[in-house]
């Protein structure tokens, strides 16, 4: 049997294959339960060896610690399926192993391989591109659906969804013309894109066209805010952000009482989006204490801490902003615990997220001076940790703040001019240019 894309399948029954594909397609547009819609197939088809990589992907792209012991479960029950798999989805298998293990780096190499053999893998290509998100490698966000490209056309389902991608790579590259002429290519073919949405509203955040922003994503909100989308918080995020950088506080706010954090859900995904807007505000200077205690509280309670570089910096800065010393420093242990491992994260704390951490620590302790001496050498590294650029300025903005509050002014003038060279229409960045002034 093969898949709707000519991709032979080891074991399957005609009905699990239609239940995979549209699992797939509620991964490949983020709208409902894929999980859920996979194990329809595996509870009437066990053996079903494509359903069991689906569901182990799927949890990966979550990048967090409580998914660990699930896909584990998937992973034991495929490596007991070896002997009836095709090369192909034992390769899926070699890259889930691999995730586990904590060789992040090697997973994606064995998805480059993978789709190097069989470029018209969806899945795979779908969970590397976030697999390369998560590790900040915009050449790769860029280069990996450029590499299997020429195997699709115009005509193939799903071809609207390679030129999202793209044009999240593109953008992320500096190419924003031609990111936004994908992007907007790609929701021509698959209006419900919101990755495609997402690529070109971070055009727009780069550009600084804020108010174009906002009317883009309202012109096209029934696309991406559906009630069953699980990445409409993302895209609130950046609609937010356009208003918080317009001075529009409060609208931004009711974005994210309504849309960003409507309930206290403990994925690190959605917790980091809020994070990262509040501590935007905190850094201007606006109050959100009730709402920043409700995500110190999640925080706290998870068992996250020292997994994922990039989710710490966001838990450190919860912690700070609420004045939790003691959770900060357990934290702080626990990043310091990672950093001395063998393992991808490890590589990822050692060369920017422990000095960042150890960096909004110090803020919230008003050591200004040291926050700038540790951000100074990782802010132009700190891709690495993962994330894009829009979610990575909040290190550049905590650099510039520290600096404006230690008066440190020959270095927040520098810092803002560098900023309004690259961002001359940002309004924001010429009031924090005025303040080092």
């Amino acid at each position: 049997m093969n898949d709707l894309r000519g991709l032979a399948v080891s074991s399957g029954t005609a009905a699990s294959q239609d239940i995979f594909e549209r699992a797939l397609a509620a991964l490949n547009v983020y709208r409902g339960d894929a999980v859920a819609i996979i194990e329809e197939a595996l509870a009437v088809d066990p053996d079903f060896v494509m359903g069991h990589v689906l569901r182990a992907e799927v949890l990966i792209t979550m990048w967090e610690r409580s998914v660990v012991p699930k896909v584990q479960e998937s992973l034991d029950r495929l490596q007991g399926l070896h002997s009836h798999s095709n090369d192909r989805e034992r390769a899926h298998v070699q890259a889930i192993s691999r995730w586990v293990a904590g060789d992040w780096d090697g997973m994606r190499i064995a998805f480059e391989r993978l789709l190097a053999d069989h470029p018209r893998d969806l899945l795979a290509l779908q969970v590397s591109h976030l697999a390369d998100f998560f590790h900040g490698d915009r050449d790769n966000l860029r280069a990996r659906p450029e590499r299997v490209l020429p195997a699709w056309s115009a005509n193939d389902p799903g071809y609207g969804l390679l030129l999202g991608m793209h044009a999240f790579g593109l953008e992320e590259c500096g190419q924003y013309a031609q990111a936004e002429e994908a992007g907007r290519h790609a929701l021509d073919l698959q209006p419900d894109d919101c990755w495609a949405h997402h690529a070109v509203a971070h055009v727009m955040e780069m550009q600084a066209r804020q108010a174009e922003g906002i009317a883009f994503m309202q012109s096209r909100e029934a696309h991406w805010a559906q009630s069953d989308n699980g990445f409409s918080f993302h895209n609130w995020w950046h609609t937010a952000l356009f208003y918080l950088d317009q001075g529009r506080n409060a609208e931004a706010l009711a974005l994210f009482d309504r849309c960003i954090r409507p309930e206290p859900i403990g994925v690190q995904l959605m917790m980091l989006d809020a994070t990262a807007l509040l501590w935007r505000m905190h850094l201007n200077g606006g109050d959100a204490s009730t709402r920043w205690n409700e995500l110190a509280d999640t925080y706290e309670q998870s068992n996250e801490a020292g997994f994922y570089a990039f989710n710490d910096m966001h838990a450190m800065a919860a912690y700070t902003a609420t004045g939790r010393t003691r959770a900060a420093a357990e934290l702080l242990k626990a990043v310091q615990s990672s950093a001395a491992g063998q393992d991808t994260n490890a590589r990822m704390t050692r060369e920017v997220g422990l000095p960042i951490v150890q960096a909004i620590d110090a803020f919230g302790k008003g050591r200004f001076a040291e926050t700038v001496s540790l951000l100074l050498p990782v802010r132009y590294k700190a891709h690495a940790f993962g994330g894009s650029h829009a979610q990575r300025d909040i290190v550049h903005r905590t650099l510039i703040e520290a600096a404006l509050r230690g008066g440190d002014q020959a270095m927040a003038r520098a810092l803002t001019q560098e900023r309004t060279a690259q961002k001359a229409h940002c309004a924001f960045s010429w009031g924090l240019r005025q303040r080092a002034a």
